[in-house]
């Protein structure tokens, strides 16, 4: 073990310190700690998952149909200036401050969409949502990083995991329910109280321990985080010209938007991620971009999971937040056998196996599609879809702690975190265009969808050649 020269010159701390080398996360100096994550990391679980199942009823109230994708890709496109916001401050002073500007904004656009009169006031209150819930993994990540040993982070990710678990169980449900018979915007605004409940607990509990785990505020490391604060905001310009080219009417308003999007989106990403990041190269840049691979795969379909199972099949919310619940304890089953086989397996099978049951379960949910098959069909196959995910999304966190640079973990999972809802973003917005100019074009939305599900499937495909 390496010397610690502070213990040396303090036998108590150094008895304190060897202490917690060997203490759970349950135990008596984490325990506040550990709760507190869990508990922030159920109210994204929370809302990501009501947002989904009532989303058909919000656009049935407000129309605009054409928009229905943006709420989704908004607020992830608000995670990427997010995120890169909360990786950079956290290195330079640390986790609460950021984590306390993430929940502020966050109740700001829970307040926005949930009063919202119209679909482009929702979507704007969804970006608001999405540039504060970009705080809460940076937080999470790095808290992890560097308050837990190598040897529990593993357990750490799947208890994280199973935060979802009881939004998972109740969070469908309840918000179908709610917005069957009472109103979809109280799926919003019914957040706010736990978000000063839960908020409050968090930052106390970061709070309680030493918060010296930043690198310095000096004028160099400032700059270093604007320009990633403004090579985000490019990234998000570009990704919201792309989505916008994918839904214009015709080619002349496309082409520009497209490569103005490419032209302003590429260089900035390319800052942002680890050098060769877009070319697959082995070890972190090729990890980093696995995440974005495997988010598209998984959201592109999900988002439009239930408007096929309520438009398509008719079903009530209620019904079509079952299939969001089956995924979400596959995937905390996976994460569970991720934890224990990650040693055994290693990260490549685990990501490679999790592509290729996520691609499986991706391709048998479209079936419900058609006529004849049973709606329940969907609980099955979209848990298969969960438990992929729970094998391949922790071990690419893991991977990349293992092998980010002493010191830059900040940046590390930041850039983690970038590729993750720049994939959810695409992945989203891709599905919501087709689906768009399906219905602009007079097909049906259910082959709009089937375009998505369709899109996302050669997406999980191409996650298995990149593991």
């Amino acid at each position: 073990m390496e010397r610690d020269p502070e213990a040396e010159r303090d036998p108590r701390e150094g008895a304190r310190a060897r202490a917690r080398e060997g203490e759970s996360v349950w135990g008596p100096t984490r325990r506040g700690l550990t709760i507190g994550l869990v508990a922030t990391v159920t109210l994204v679980a929370f809302e990501a998952l009501a947002v989904a199942a009532v989303m058909p009823l919000v656009a049935r109230e407000l129309g605009d149909v054409a928009l229905y994708g943006w709420a989704f890709s908004g607020f992830f496109l608000g995670n990427l200036v997010g995120i890169v916001a909360a990786g950079g401050a956290i290195d330079r002073v640390g986790v609460v401050r950021p984590l306390l500007v993430g929940l502020l904004l966050f109740a700001v656009g829970v307040l926005i969409a949930g009063v919202a009169a119209s679909m482009p006031i929702l979507v704007l209150g969804r970006i608001v949502q999405g540039v504060g819930a970009g705080a809460i993994p940076a937080v999470a990540y790095v808290t992890i990083s560097r308050r837990y040993e190598e040897r529990t982070r593993p357990q750490m990710f799947a208890i994280l995991s199973t935060a979802w678990v009881v939004p998972g169980l109740l969070g469908p449900a309840l918000a179908g329910w709610i917005g069957d018979h009472l109103t979809w915007r109280l799926v919003f605004l019914g957040l706010l109280p736990f978000i000063l409940l839960f908020g409050g607990f968090t930052l106390r509990a970061l709070r309680s321990r030493d918060d010296a785990d930043r690198t310095d505020g000096m004028p160099a490391g400032r700059r270093a985080e604007a320009r990633r604060l403004g090579a985000a905001i490019l990234v998000t310009a570009g990704a919201a010209l792309l989505l916008a080219a994918s839904t214009a009417p015709t080619a002349p308003f496309a082409i520009p938007m497209a490569v103005g999007g490419l032209v302003i989106g590429l260089p900035a990403l390319r800052r942002l991620l680890p050098a060769g990041t877009l070319t697959a190269a082995r070890g972190l840049p090729a990890t980093v971009l696995a995440r974005g691979v495997l988010t598209f795969a998984f959201f592109g379909a999900e988002a439009y999971l239930p408007l096929a199972l309520v438009e398509v099949r008719g079903t009530t919310a209620t019904e079509a937040g079952l299939a969001l619940t089956a995924a979400t304890l596959s995937w905390t089953a996976g994460a569970w056998i991720q934890a224990h086989r990650f040693s055994s397996w290693g990260g490549r099978r685990l990501v490679g196996l999790g592509f290729a049951v996520v691609a499986v379960g991706v391709g048998t949910t479209a079936v419900i599609l058609l006529p004849g098959v049973p709606v329940l069909v969907s609980v099955a196959t979209w848990g298969v879809v969960g438990l992929g995910m729970g094998l391949a999304y922790s071990t690419l966190s893991l991977l990349v702690l293992r092998d980010a640079p002493a010191g830059q973990q900040g940046a590390a999972t930041s850039s983690l975190q970038l590729s993750d809802v720049l994939g959810t973003s695409l992945g989203t917005g891709v599905g919501g265009a087709v689906i768009a100019s399906a219905a602009m074009s007079g097909t049906s939305t259910a082959l709009g969808i089937a375009a998505a599900f369709g899109i996302s499937l050669a997406v999980g495909i191409g996650g298995i050649v990149l593991s």
